[in-house]
């Protein structure tokens, strides 16, 4: 977990299909409640993913319409986590040496999601439609898997959630079942370890910010040690 960061900077070399495979079996070891295991990973190479990748750059070209088909950001998102996301990008784009008011660069590397930052593999997250609202943690859950077990290859990954701003692109091209909602996307493949683009990191919230612990003994007493 604490090594682990998103890749955004690939190497050229291949990924094998064995190590793919492994990956999504690990994934699907995720918690799930009721054992539904809900979601499903389609993994792409070669020219399947470079297909994917014409389609949703053609998109963009047209100026097409966002269609995701559910909501990531609360609206309107509050102030403090408004701060949270603007940090995290200033970070990025500063790494990358793109100015706060270079708009065109911006919008250039926000158009990499939809190569899959050139990541040799390239993977289309999607979850029926009919599922509840909490099947969406433990397709989290798999994610998370997913990503932990990619790190465990000596690969590195990053989590695309601009895929489903572009959902009806990404379920046309692959030709999926009416009931699969597209989640997200997933890049993989060998981190470029130099790019400055891997060697930013964000920060995490102070644990005070997002814990509470209650019925232990204060540390700070002469109980604690006993």
């Amino acid at each position: 977990m604490n090594a682990r960061c998103s890749v955004r900077a690939f190497r050229k070399a291949p990924v094998e299909r064995s190590q793919m495979e492994a990956i999504c079996q690990a994934a699907r070891k995720a918690p799930s409640g009721a054992n539904l295991q809900p979601g499903k990973f389609h993994v792409l190479t070669g020219d399947a993913l470079a297909g994917l990748c014409a389609s949703l750059q053609a998109a963009i070209a047209e100026n097409r319409p966002f269609d995701s088909e559910y909501s990531y950001f609360p609206d309107p998102i509050p102030a403090e986590l408004k701060a949270r996301q603007r940090s995290a990008g200033f970070a990025l784009y500063e790494a990358l040496g793109i100015e706060k008011r270079d708009v065109a660069g911006r919008r250039a590397q926000f158009a990499k999601n939809y190569d899959f930052f050139d990541a040799p593999v390239g993977v289309v997250v999607t979850i029926q439609k009919d599922m509840g609202k909490g099947c969406f943690m433990d397709m989290g859950m798999a994610i998370m898997s997913f990503l932990l077990a990619a790190e465990d290859e000596g690969l590195g990954a990053t989590g695309i959630g601009a895929l489903a701003n572009y959902a009806s692109v990404a379920h046309a091209h692959l030709g999926l079942a009416e009931d699969e909602m597209v989640v997200c996307g997933i890049a993989v493949g060998h981190p470029d370890l130099d790019a400055p683009v891997n060697n930013f990191r964000t920060e995490r919230a102070a644990l005070e910010e997002f814990t509470s612990f209650r019925g232990f003994p204060d540390e700070s007493s002469e109980d604690s040690t006993e």
